[in-house]
């Protein structure tokens, strides 16, 4: 067994390969005699640093998948545990990279303009990691907004990774089948003879619904009990149902890591809504309706992308059924025990 003294020493700017990173800007305005401009160092520093966040939350997001992607989880195990805090660490990381655009937002349209028309056709619209985060996460092709400009100014090496994550298995798909196997509203040792769990709630839920909401009834049936599912979406209704009862019934024990885990998805939605709404607003100040660098319609194309691009939607859709807590239909003495600490 080696002991201590053998270990060879590390040191932290070999450790960090220091040399590599803070020798790794080079600005297009310092080059062949050109004026440097100062900002363009802000530039590049704060896009490589996104670049090595965008390298983490994959990191993150492919090891939720390994996990998901066994033949069964294990419930009971530490790997429910492990996903929801690696989706907790996703979702700071997201709230981190929102707020570094109050960094890049310290730059003026002026200064911007003292390097921009150096960069084409660079972009951040260029960025394949990112596009390979949201098909890791579920993004469909068919769902994404722009396609004409979705691979656009890409290296060859680039869209084959792209493509490759989209053939692979993302979070969402993952999610539809850890859903679909949920026993607890439907299992026949809880629901015994023809009635089910959703026949007494949806008598509840539709008694419920004001006069102006009654379209819902139909939404109702259509969403959580409909044998065909469109193309566009991911979950189906078995899930569906199953993310309503944990949302519906989250304070029981069993119920707590699997309401995290949807709530933490829904969490990651909304910063990466956040983040599209920042750069938005970011890029209409700098360039106003101009064509971006990498030749997208600019903040055009990031409205639309925002608008269309949200990977869980179904399960904030499902807050369209919910009813008061008072109104819950109570669970039979067998399901609230095995939903409950046992001893």
């Amino acid at each position: 067994m080696a002991n201590f003294m053998d270990h060879k020493p590390v040191y932290y700017g070999e450790y960090l390969q220091l040399n590599k990173i803070l020798n790794a800007q080079e600005p297009e305005s310092g080059k062949d005699g050109k004026t440097m401009a100062h900002d363009e160092m802000l530039f590049i520093i704060i896009h490589q640093s996104y670049e090595l966040w965008f390298k983490q939350l994959l990191f993150e997001v492919n090891s939720i998948i390994d996990i998901m992607d066994k033949p069964r989880v294990n419930d009971n195990s530490g790997d429910m545990q492990a996903v929801v805090h690696r989706l907790s660490r996703v979702i700071v990381i997201l709230r981190m990279l929102v707020q570094k655009i109050d960094i890049l937002d310290t730059m003026t349209p002026m200064d911007f303009l003292d390097f921009r028309d150096m960069l084409r056709p660079a972009s951040g619209f260029q960025s394949w990691q990112f596009k390979v985060l949201e098909a890791r996460l579920g993004l469909k092709f068919d769902s994404r907004y722009g396609q004409q400009y979705y691979l656009s100014q890409l290296h060859q090496n680039e869209i084959n990774i792209i493509k490759d994550a989209e053939k692979g298995k993302s979070v969402v798909q993952l999610l539809n089948s850890w859903l679909e196997r949920m026993p607890f509203a439907e299992d026949k040792k809880y629901w015994p003879g023809e009635a089910t769990y959703w026949t007494e709630y949806e008598k509840i839920f539709t008694g419920s619904l004001s006069e102006a909401e009654k379209n819902n009834a139909a939404f109702f049936k259509q969403y959580l009990f409909s044998d065909e599912q469109p193309a566009e979406r991911s979950l189906s209704s078995k899930a569906c149902r199953s993310a309503l009862f944990i949302m519906l019934y989250r304070g029981y024990p069993m119920l707590e890591l699997p309401f995290q885990l949807l709530n933490s998805l829904l969490e990651i939605d909304h910063q990466l809504g956040n983040w599209r709404y920042r750069h938005i607003n970011m890029v209409r100040r700098m360039i106003g309706t101009r064509i971006g660098t990498g030749g997208s319609t600019g903040a055009d194309y990031l409205q639309g992308a925002m608008n269309k691009h949200y990977i869980f939607k179904e399960i904030s859709q499902i807050g369209s059924f919910l009813i008061e807590r008072k109104k819950l239909p109570a669970l039979n003495e067998k399901l609230a025990k095995d939903l409950g600490y046992s001893f």
